[in-house]
């Protein structure tokens, strides 16, 4: 028998508390590997490559204020600029306040909004269909399934920012991956629908497209400096760090991820490190007659410190699939945050790293001692 063989067979000779220290793992593993998700989502993976041409221009304050639309046109005439749209944030209420009932509804130009977002795959017919509508609406295919909504169907918003209520029909589907759960509307509906006369001349954010990824930069740059001394100063920064500034309203995520995942870790070691020391008290004449029968204090070492291991590992395994269970569940019952659904590989490796290294950690002592012990004394002992 092979020392992988006698690991094996020993890992769950004590099923019920082998099982409960699995589950425990489990459970931790899958918090962590969410919080990994989240991290690689947000602060690592900058998304598909047409993102990498666009950048957003908004208030310098804060997005609760107004640009105004000609701003556009000044920024389309800076050098590497290709495309320019004005963005609304309109956020209407669909049916009620149910999480399931939420998605992004914005405002914009139909005939230059595809221009900036050419990565959305739209009918040509549809798209024609859209732009030739004041109250159509372009929708995401992900989100109309949910939904049941059908090309020519009625879509009623209500105000919530906004006073105005808003009827629209379903002009066009788009795909995109990952899906965004967003509808889009032209902004002379939203504008002859609002009382508010100033909506006219103002957009949240300008939408811009460049030539090349590295004019982002230069061109952000340009966009602030001309608008430093308006009485509408601009921030402008790429798609991604503009998506992390709704996450700096909560707080600081990276801390609370990294504090989260810290106490995660440490919940495993101490779990795991109890466990092992419980069964290795309880097997230390056993660990004796192994010695006598020519275990050496290595491989007795490795036979323990490997039952850990696996439990870990099995634990881990467990985790991930509940994790990619849960993040499916979630993209399935609050649209907005599909992003967080792809677990990649790289993430499920390092769970599955964390999760053999503390196991590993924690089992190393008390194993460590046993190895070490008389074998007169492990023969004597009664536990």
């Amino acid at each position: 028998m092979t020392l992988y063989d006698f690991v094996r067979k020993s890992t769950f000779r004590n099923r019920r508390r082998s099982l409960l220290t699995v589950m425990s793992i489990a459970v931790s593993i899958l918090l962590l590997t969410v919080l990994m998700t989240i991290w690689h989502s947000f602060f690592i993976e900058q998304g598909a490559p047409d993102t990498a041409l666009r950048l957003m221009t908004r208030h310098r304050v804060s997005l609760t204020f107004f640009l105004p639309l000609y701003y556009a046109d000044k920024i389309r005439a800076i050098p590497g600029v290709t495309h320019v749209v004005p963005m609304t944030f309109y956020m209407g209420r669909y049916i009620d306040d149910r999480p399931e009932n939420y998605f992004v509804s914005m405002a914009t130009d139909p005939n230059l909004y595809m221009d900036v977002a050419a990565d959305k795959i739209v009918d040509p017919e549809q798209l024609k269909a859209w732009k030739a509508d004041r109250t159509g609406a372009l929708v995401d295919a992900h989100l109309a399934a949910k939904h049941g909504w059908k090309i020519g169907d009625r879509v009623r918003l209500s105000g919530t920012y906004y006073r105005a209520n808003l009827e629209l029909t379903v002009r066009a589907l788009y795909a995109i991956e990952p899906a965004t759960d967003s509808l889009f509307f032209n902004k002379e509906y939203l504008d002859q629908a609002e009382q508010e006369t100033w909506l006219k001349s103002q957009a949240s954010f300008m939408f811009t497209r460049v030539r090349a990824p590295e004019d982002v930069s230069r061109v952000a740059a340009a966009i602030d400096e001309m608008f430093r001394n308006s009485p509408n100063p601009t921030r402008s920064e790429s798609e991604q760090n503009f998506r992390l500034d709704f996450l700096k309203m909560v707080g600081n995520i990276k801390a609370f991820i990294l504090t989260i995942a810290g106490a995660v870790t440490f919940a495993i070691l101490l779990v795991t490190g109890n466990t092992m020391a419980m069964s290795i008290r309880e097997r230390t004449r056993e660990l004796a007659v192994m010695r006598t029968l020519g275990f050496t204090r290595t491989q007795i070492l490795l036979v323990l410190v490997g039952e850990s291991v696996a439990m870990a590992v099995v634990g881990g395994g467990l985790g991930i699939v509940g994790a990619l269970l849960l993040l499916k569940s979630v993209s399935l019952s609050r649209p907005g945050v599909p992003a967080l659904v792809h677990v990649s590989y790289t993430t499920m490796a390092a769970a599955i790293f964390v999760a053999a290294v503390v196991g590993a950690a924690s089992a190393f002592w008390p194993s460590y001692g046993a190895a070490r012990k008389n074998i007169v004394d492990g023969l004597r002992y009664i536990g």
